[in-house]
């Protein structure tokens, strides 16, 4: 397996694990203490619970991206793949930085190595 695809199939990985995070949210699991610098110990508000949902589908789209990058499929967006992936590496820093300097232990124990991953993933992609 070259570079490009180990890097995209833990991308994906990593994916699966953070949209099944923001369903637990969405539904009212008790993780707040995970995510926003823990501002919302508990369940989140029904409102930042519907903004889990659309974190949901910006996943989706960075993963349509990253899948296109990597050449694994969506061939006919390798274009647009190829500079979107910038797009999404400067997203998973801002998040590494922000998770990593979060108030709440928890968020940065689970969520600032979880960007840093991604973050890894994207720019190997995005360089390679």
């Amino acid at each position: 397996m070259d570079v490009l695809s180990l890097s995209a199939y833990t991308y994906l990985a990593l994916t699966v694990f953070i949209i099944m995070f923001q369903t637990a949210l969405a539904l009212g699991a008790p993780l707040g203490e995970y995510t926003l610098g823990g501002k919302y110990p508990g369940r989140l508000p029904q409102g930042l619970r519907i903004a889990a949902l659309f974190q949901i589908l910006i996943l989706i789209i960075f993963a349509s991206v990253v899948v296109s990058r990597a050449g694994l499929g969506f061939a006919q967006y390798s274009g647009l793949a190829s500079t979107g992936i910038w797009f999404i590496a400067a997203f998973f820093m801002f998040g590494t930085l922000l998770n990593l300097s979060s108030p709440s232990k928890k968020e940065k124990m689970v969520m600032g190595p979880a960007n840093v991953i991604a973050l890894v993933c994207t720019l190997v992609l995005a360089i390679g």
